[in-house]
């Protein structure tokens, strides 16, 4: 159980988030009155792949890494999520497992929900039902966006189109944005070598004009960035599928 003080917030956090889109204010409730804020280090891990699934979660603030491990021990960046997003909710569908690992990446805050809950409302709700084949939906759109990023885009488009991803929507001018990880995580989650990232950035920069300082990217047009990195893509900013 939370304060009512908390369980306000969360609601507000849940008008942000398309799995509670449109659920009625009673429903809503319930699961903010199971929810759990949660403050999570850099570099915690939050759950590994084949846990068994008692919770999922929202990202209040902070990143979050979804990965996997090859048989070598090598690792597989799956996503890296920001503020708003959830994880950990499929696993109502995988036999009640997660089937990735999930870390933070940065030192984050996270509303825990039990995913019990999730499926006794889905039954009773067909609007909560609805909403999650949209996630679904979504989540294999930003699936297939990525296999075409790595088909058609070059290694600076696909910098280019992670910094939009970042921008806020109603600015198009004089933006700043904190990268939110490391390089090398970043070029992992790209799916190119942290070399290749370095070079990459740099003809970026020179292509767009943006300005880059340790973590710090200043960003004086957003449509010069949009007509380079856009052009190897088959949707236009902002994208949908963000």
């Amino acid at each position: 159980m939370v304060l009512w003080a908390e369980k306000e917030e969360i609601l507000g956090l849940f008008k942000e988030t398309p799995l509670f889109s449109g659920l009625t204010i009673e429903t809503q409730k319930i699961f903010a009155n199971t929810a759990v804020t949660c403050s999570i280090p850099k570099g915690q891990v939050i759950y590994m792949e084949e846990n068994h699934a008692d919770f999922f979660y929202i990202i209040k603030k902070g990143w979050v890494k979804l990965f996997r491990e090859t048989f070598d021990g090598t690792e597989a960046v799956i996503d890296i999520l920001s503020s708003s997003h959830i994880f950990g909710e499929f696993s109502i569908f995988d036999n009640g497992i997660y089937s990735s690992s999930a870390q933070a990446v940065e030192d984050s805050i996270l509303i825990s929900l039990p995913t019990s809950i999730l499926k006794e409302q889905i039954e009773k709700d067909p609007k909560l039902a609805f909403n999650m084949f949209a996630v679904m939906s979504r989540y294999q759109r930003q699936q297939d966006k990525k296999i075409e990023h790595l088909t058609l885009q070059t290694t600076s488009q696909r910098i280019g189109c992670f910094l939009l991803r970042l921008c806020p929507q109603n600015q198009k001018t004089d933006i700043v944005i904190q990268l939110p990880y490391d390089k090398i995580l970043l070029a992992s989650r790209l799916g190119m070598k942290p070399e290749s990232f370095s070079r990459s950035l740099n003809i970026l920069r020179d292509k767009t004009g943006i300005r880059i300082s340790g973590a710090r990217v200043e960003i004086d047009s957003i449509s010069q960035l949009t007509d380079f990195s856009c052009k190897g893509c088959s949707s236009s900013y902002p994208c949908e599928d963000i």
